[in-house]
């Protein structure tokens, strides 16, 4: 048994030092901020368009940025991202067009079946709002939170128009736009131990199922039907703080973030925890958690300043990158002052892949990789 048990360790080894081998990834742009490492240019959110094509991202600079992949990727393959030398750009040369908003953002996503013309927002004064890109200009907002501040707003895929917003104030709220004076059709409060601790994120299932995912201060995770939004049909609990975010993964799967640094893989069938990704440095802020659907791929962001890239398939990162371009030692230390605050995936190809991440320094890191053929 104890032989049978060493082998089976040892394949696992094997297995996952192979997971290492499949890709290869590699820094292609750097976008600076002019603001010199200041806060005040943290970069909060990313998000990709449904087409895949533009980029926009938020924080507490208090404006939308703007980007195309090809400005993010000039000169080269925007699949596979192949040329040997990192390109370096600035924000105001690279960026499409900025849109002001009258509050940092803490979230943004894309409306579906808008074609990419419709971008909401969430923000520190907990006023979600919806901006037309085409006009540049809001066309829709909403403040039902009580001025306490939204950390997450999402979209419904089975119904477009119907939006989730997760806030401060420990509820989680569903509207549409299209009810008179903005009408809240489902509010629920997950955390019900005194004044209801904060939501952090939502997530409606982007791959389709009436699931609505949402992750809260009290170390949990939880499972709505939207049809039925009173109690929860699953509870996500194995964090050891609080829940930062929640992603999809597939029909079958979930991923959350929390701040006890770890990522934990969840069964959306029965609420059982399948596996525990470890390596990262979070214990305290938003670091960004993205999910690669297509490769099996997840990437979060660090207080140590790194990306790291996880298999989906193994606890351990199979790739660690340090903003600056230095190289990871394995020790998990940072210099304590600036860290990854956020990723996001290209949700392209198969062989070849994008991921953006941005810093609490303003800087904007675009990194591709590509599967290895074996």
């Amino acid at each position: 048994m104890k032989d049978e048990k060493m082998k089976n360790t040892e394949e696992e080894e094997e297995d996952e030092e192979r997971a290492r081998r499949d890709w290869e990834f590699r820094l292609s742009t750097v976008v600076s901020s002019s603001c010199d490492g200041a806060s005040s240019d943290t970069i909060g959110i990313i998000e990709f368009d449904p087409s895949d094509n533009l980029v926009v991202t938020g924080g507490i600079a208090r404006k939308i940025r703007v980007y195309s992949v090809k400005s993010l990727l000039p000169g080269k393959n925007h699949i596979h991202g192949e040329a040997a030398d990192v390109t370096s750009l600035q924000h105001n040369n690279a960026c499409e067009y900025c849109i002001c908003t009258p509050a940092k953002l803490s979230s943004l996503r894309w409306k579906p079946e808008s074609a990419g013309r419709v971008l909401g927002s969430g923000d520190y004064d907990g006023v979600v709002t919806e901006y037309d890109l085409d006009h540049r200009i809001p066309i829709f907002e909403r403040d039902e939170h009580g001025g306490r501040r939204i950390w997450s707003v999402d979209y419904s895929h089975w119904d477009p128009f119907v939006g989730a917003s997760g806030s401060d104030d420990g509820t989680m709220q569903m509207w549409d736009p299209r009810c008179e004076g903005t009408k809240t059709i489902a509010k629920v409060r997950p955390s019900s131990g005194g004044g209801g601790s904060a939501v952090c994120c939502v997530e409606f299932n982007p791959i389709g199922g009436p699931l609505i995912a949402v992750g809260c201060a009290d170390r949990r995770a939880y499972g709505y039907d939207v049809r039925k939004m009173v109690d929860p049909v699953l509870v996500f609990d194995g964090h050891q703080k609080t829940v930062t975010y929640v992603r999809f993964l597939d029909d079958h799967t979930m991923v959350t973030s929390g701040t006890d640094g770890c990522l934990r893989l969840w069964s959306t069938d029965d609420a059982r925890m399948i596996r525990v990704y470890m390596g990262h440095t979070n214990s305290r802020s938003f670091v960004g958690l993205s999910v690669w659907r297509t490769g099996g791929l997840l990437g979060c962001g660090s207080e140590n300043n790194r990306v790291f890239v996880y298999d989906k398939r193994w606890g351990e990162p199979i790739w660690v990158h340090e903003f600056g371009g230095g190289k990871w030692n394995g020790d998990g230390e940072g210099d304590g002052r600036n860290f990854v605050s956020s990723v996001c995936w290209r949700q392209v190809s198969e062989d070849g892949c994008t991921l953006v991440a941005g810093g609490s320094d303003g800087i904007l890191e675009v990194i591709v990789g590509k599967r290895i053929a074996s």
